[in-house]
């Protein structure tokens, strides 16, 4: 490869002007799995410094091809002239930033919209051109450097100031500085863009890494579909069931489990091969697959956003098997249950990757149909010792289950009996309605070897509530608790997964000996009730 690479390699070193007139003709575009400009004007003002002080700024990395990529961006803000199909087009792989902001302060009209830039000849410092610098004398609008008229215009209208022949040097200078700066330009040939991609990824400079989602939607070169758009639509069906964040790959993997029965990667990238029509009808069977999967996660394990799934693999494999079926029956529905409960306890997807989960769409989908095979290799749920060797963590899989179990309980408030509104505290984890229910700081000052963050000792809890019991000890706000729920205390309790405070003394016991009980609370009712 890297032989065959040397004689597809250009290497060039063009003036301004011949960059300009490319980009101003669409000859150089900027491919889709670019990252849009994120520069700060500050980045740009000093962009243009070091080329007025003949620094190198380094190279643009260009790829020329006959391909035409569907989705592609404009250079910045500017809308750029479209090119006929036959001819070829170079798209811009390294250097994005730099020819944006060269386009931008040199090769745009003078009445263009977009970030444009002067240069200041009394003070001889770069600015952007707003407010009362564009109509102060001594600022040079970097936009007439190559328009012959208005570059003589304000050259001329210079006379009128004190110093005026002090700044027209200034000015020749700065001309000089760019008409005579070359850039570096690489250009690599005839390389289809898997070939493209890898060479991206090792020399951009962002650090940015291609996915397998930016390839298939820059590939998509199809006028007749648009990936990204057909995703977007999806996404936008999914938004009002708590899903429109979704991750993008994630529809694009969906999409290739219910097309070929598998994510991966090489997979994935065959679905370039098929037309136009085949696209659009697999993505309309996608979303509505999809969307009969989420509702079975909502009604189901009250999964109300994406942010509660354990793992990737759950929505596509759950998409997969819903794309052969509009309705799940009774026994079917177990199976379901006993999936998800395991396989997100049990950490099955953990590990294993694109592969792994490949396999397992075709498992599970028998299991779940059918019924073939044993829920048990799925996963196995953690002992009751486990529980209280468990951090919680709100990107780990046996949190994100053990807080939907707690919610499937339909807990009550425990300072006041009323019902925990579920569908708002599992709308999103930035909505904390889960707390420890021995305070971090009491089990700072007490226990020092306790671990406070275990699974065992959170709780879903109002905000309000949990700032009642502030940091007290259960030993002295769980009797309080009970006093003022009366005969009901039991229920309330038992509703959190929590040791009935008839059969379980608060006052005494110590947290290990909470953890101990707690933990064979939680078994049993994952066990019973929701697998069982």
């Amino acid at each position: 490869m890297a032989q065959d690479l040397a004689t597809k390699l250009t290497t060039e070193t063009p003036y301004f002007t011949e960059l300009l007139s490319e980009v101003r003709k669409g000859e150089i575009k900027i491919p889709q799995f670019q990252r849009k400009f994120v520069w700060k004007d500050t980045q740009a003002l000093e962009l243009l410094d070091s080329i007025k002080n003949r620094y190198p700024i380094g190279s643009v990395l260009l790829w020329k091809t006959k391909d035409k990529l569907h989705a592609e961006r404009n250079i910045g803000n500017f809308k750029l002239p479209k090119t006929d199909e036959l001819s070829p087009t170079n798209y811009v792989l390294d250097g994005q930033q730099r020819i944006t902001v060269i386009y931008s302060c040199l090769g745009a009209s003078e009445s263009e919209d977009g970030f444009a830039a002067g240069y200041d000849l009394e003070k001889q410092v770069f600015v952007e051109l707003k407010g009362g610098n564009h109509s102060r004398l001594e600022v040079f609008p970097l936009r007439k450097m190559y328009k012959t008229t208005s570059l003589l215009d304000y050259r001329t209208g210079l006379l009128t100031s004190p110093n005026a022949a002090e700044l027209q040097q200034r000015l020749d200078e700065l001309i000089s500085a760019f008409t005579q700066y070359k850039l570096p330009v690489v250009t690599l040939k005839d390389l289809t863009i898997d070939e493209v991609c890898p060479i991206f990824e090792r020399i951009n400079s962002s650090g940015t890494k291609l996915s397998t989602y930016d390839l298939m939607v820059a590939a998509t070169w199809n006028r007749d579909f648009d990936l990204n758009e057909s995703v977007d639509t999806i996404l936008d069906a999914l938004d009002s069931k708590g899903y429109g964040n979704t991750d993008k790959a994630t529809v694009l993997k969906s999409l290739s489990a219910i097309q070929i029965g598998s994510i991966k990667d090489k997979s994935l990238r065959t679905l370039r091969d098929l037309d136009s029509e085949a696209m659009k009808q697999i993505s309309n069977k996608t979303q509505e697959a999809l969307a009969r999967a989420i509702d079975v996660l909502n009604t189901t394990f009250r999964v109300h956003s994406w942010d509660f799934i354990s793992y990737e693999a759950i929505l596509i494999i759950l998409a997969f098997v819903m794309s052969e079926t509009k309705h799940l029956d009774a026994k079917q529905s177990l199976r379901l249950r006993q999936w998800f409960w395991r396989a997100s306890f049990g950490e099955r997807y953990k590990v294993g990757g694109e592969g792994f989960v490949s396999n397992d769409m075709q498992i599970v989908r028998d299991f779940i149909l059918n019924g073939v095979g044993k829920s048990s290799e799925f996963g196995q749920i953690p002992s009751a010792a486990d529980w209280g060797n468990i951090a919680f963590r709100s990107n780990v899989s046996r949190s994100r289950a053990f807080i939907l179990a707690l919610a499937s309980r339909n807990p009550k408030n425990l300072t006041n009996g009323l019902d925990v509104d579920v569908v708002y505290a599992l709308s999103s984890y930035n909505r904390k309605e889960y707390h420890h229910f021995y305070p971090k700081a009491f089990l700072a000052a007490t226990h020092k070897d306790a671990k406070c963050n275990s699974l065992v000792n959170f709780v879903m809890l109002t905000s309000h509530s949990n700032k009642e019991i502030s940091d007290s000890s259960p030993s002295v706000y769980v009797p309080k608790i009970v006093d003022s729920l009366g005969l009901s205390a039991d229920g309330v309790f038992e509703s959190n997964l929590l040791p009935k405070p008839s059969a379980f003394d608060y006052e005494r016991a110590t947290f290990e000996d909470f953890c101990a009980a707690r933990g064979e609370i939680i078994s049993t009712y994952i066990e019973n009730n929701l697998i069982g």
